[in-house]
C-alpha cells in the first residue's frame, strides 16, 4: 500500500540549494513506489472550504518576494487527474465532508518545491487540496480518513508543511546551531506521533512543550497539515520519522512516513550509499 507523508517545504531557496535534505528527499523519490497519482495538500493553500482541485495542466505559482531571481525561472508542469478528483469528491459526499472544486489555480511553492525533488519530470498527476486551519485536528484527521481508500489505489497522500515554522524566530545567521525549543517539541511531537497518541496530538496547543512559539497562530496552517496524513493512514496507525535537520535555528526539514517501514536501518544505510 502506499504511504501518506508529512513533508516539509521549508523555505523557497530550497529549490536551488543543496544539503542534507534536499539529497534525502531526492533520493526518496528514487525509493518510495511510484504512485498512480498524487494528493496533496499545501499550508500555502488556506482557505474556510475544502477545495479540491480539478486542473489539467497545472501553471506554477511564485507566491513568495524577494529571493534569486533563478526560483522565478523554475517550472513544474504537472498535470491534474480529474478521475482521481471525483473519487475524492465521492469519498467526500459519503462522509458528508463540504467541498467546491477549483479549476484554475496553479502549484504554489508548498507544492512545487517538494515535488519537484521528489519527482523531477512532473510526470505524476497531481491532485492540489487546500487546507483549513480553523478546523479542529480531529476535523483534518476525519477528512484526511475519507481519503484512505485511495492509498489501496496507488494514490500517494503528501501533507506539505513544517512541524516548526515560525519565521519570526528564525536565525538568519544559520550557524548550524538548533534552537533548543524547536527541538523539544519536535521530540515531543515524536514521542506522541510514534505511539498514535491521538489524545495527546488533537492538543498539542496545550500539551506540548514550547508549542505557541513552535506553531504560532499565524503560522498553524504549517502544522496541521500532519492531520491530513495521519487520518489517511488510520487504517495502520503507524509513523517513521524518516529525517529531520534544521535551517536557521527552529525552520524543521521533517519527513514522517506515515506507515511503519521494515528494516527502515537498512532503508536508510541504501539511500546513504548512494
Amino acid at each position: 500500500m502506499i504511504p501518506s507523508y508529512f513533508i516539509a517545504h521549508g523555505a523557497p531557496l530550497l529549490a536551488i540549494e543543496e544539503n542534507e535534505y534536499t539529497k534525502f528527499l531526492n533520493q526518496l523519490g528514487q525509493h518510495v513506489p511510484k504512485p498512480r497519482a498524487i494528493v496533496l495538500f499545501s499550508a500555502h493553500w488556506v482557505s474556510s472550504v475544502q477545495y479540491v482541485s480539478e486542473v489539467d495542466q497545472y501553471s506554477t505559482i511564485y507566491d513568495f518576494g524577494g529571493f534569486s531571481e533563478a526560483l522565478y525561472q523554475i517550472e513544474y508542469p504537472a498535470i491534474g487527474n480529474k478521475h482521481v478528483s471525483e473519487e475524492i469528491k465521492d469519498l467526500f459526499t459519503v462522509e458528508g465532508i463540504p467541498y467546491q472544486t477549483e479549476s484554475s489555480r496553479g502549484l504554489d511553492h508548498g507544492a512545487w518545491v517538494v515535488l519537484r525533488m521528489l519527482y523531477p519530470n512532473a510526470d505524476i498527476p497531481v491532485i492540489s487540496m487546500s487546507v483549513n486551519p480553523e478546523l479542529t485536528p480531529e476535523e483534518l484527521y476525519k477528512i484526511g480518513k475519507s481519503l484512505s481508500e485511495l492509498r489501496k489505489k496507488d494514490v500517494m497522500i503528501i501533507a506539505s508543511g513544517g512541524s516548526v515554522h515560525n519565521l519570526r524566530a528564525l536565525d538568519w545567521r544559520d550557524n548550524g546551531e538548533t534552537t533548543p525549543w524547536a527541538l523539544q517539541f519536535d521530540e515531543w511531537l515524536e514521542k506522541h506521533l510514534k505511539a498514535w497518541d491521538t489524545q495527546s496530538l488533537f492538543q498539542y496547543d496545550s500539551l506540548a512543550p514550547s508549542a505557541q512559539l513552535a506553531v504560532p497562530p499565524y503560522g498553524r496552517e504549517h502544522f496541521i497539515p500532519i492531520f491530513y496524513s495521519m487520518g489517511a493512514a488510520d487504517d495502520e496507525q503507524k509513523a517513521t520519522l524518516l529525517h529531520r535537520s534544521y535551517r536557521y535555528g527552529s525552520l524543521s526539514h521533517s519527513i514522517w512516513a506515515i506507515w511503519l517501514i521494515k528494516n527502515f536501518k537498512n532503508y536508510l544505510e541504501v539511500m546513504k550509499n548512494e
